[in-house]
């Protein structure tokens, strides 16, 4: 088992692990609790009581995070004809339009952080599953990245903005960056319930019984805080 660090022990100690904390608290506890000498990440992780082997409790969405991530993300689109002047129009950082980009790709180059295509371009792009499925870069329908080629220069303004894709694994959980640490509470409150509200709205019809079981947050090497899961589903962006 990993020893952890005098940082994080020292950090852990400000943590009540048998108490649920009220969003607005475990927010100020994850900036409080931050270890790093770098401006860490704070995520939220997500407990379901859903059946991940069932295709009808599948949650796979995505939700644009009113304050970003705190972060530059690099755009790969696939397009062709028409879908290149569009990616170029909405600020694509690549645009892989040709056999000699798609080699590269299948050589391993992920120099980026979200891939978009346009239909036309998922025969080629598909044939990169085993480089970008398990980075989870794969364009997919469901989470809105493969799109008609009028919708790209929108999409990839989303994307750099903050746009989160969320989805159900294996093991019923869910991870999501939520902003850095150095972002205001607020703005890491409002990021956290458009996120809540999110997943609301993506609850499936088959699900049944509690849907959230549990919820905590934490900063990139940081200790885990519970929330209050009540609390956290009635949030409202600007409350």
């Amino acid at each position: 088992m990993a020893k952890h660090g005098k940082k994080y022990n020292a950090a852990k100690l400000k943590v009540d692990q048998a108490k649920f904390y009220t969003p607005r608290e475990a927010i100020a506890l994850v900036k409080e609790t931050s270890t790093t000498n770098f401006d860490a990440t704070v995520e939220i992780h997500m407990r379901m009581g859903l059946d991940p082997r069932q295709a009808d409790q599948m949650v796979r969405d995505v939700v644009v995070l009113p304050n970003g991530l705190g972060k530059t993300v690099r755009v790969l689109v696939f397009a062709q004809g028409e879908g290149v002047a569009k990616a170029t129009e909405g600020g694509a950082d690549v645009i892989a339009d040709s056999d000699e980009w798609i080699n590269k790709i299948a050589g391993g180059w992920t120099d980026f952080d979200v891939a978009i295509s346009t239909p036309d371009m998922m025969g080629k792009a598909g044939k990169l599953g085993r480089v970008l499925g398990p980075r989870g870069l794969m364009p997919n329908p469901k989470a809105g990245t493969v799109v008609p080629a009028e919708d790209l220069p929108r999409v990839i303004q989303e994307a750099k903005a903050g746009r989160v894709e969320f989805r159900l694994d294996k093991t019923a959980n869910i991870h999501v960056p939520l902003g850095k640490v150095s972002f205001s509470a607020e703005k890491l409150q409002e990021n956290l319930a458009a996120f809540m509200d999110a997943i609301k709205k993506a609850k499936p019809a088959a699900g049944k019984g509690t849907y959230i079981r549990h919820i905590s947050l934490a900063s990139t090497m940081g200790p885990g805080i519970k929330v209050d899961t009540n609390q956290a589903q009635v949030m409202s962006v600007g409350e």
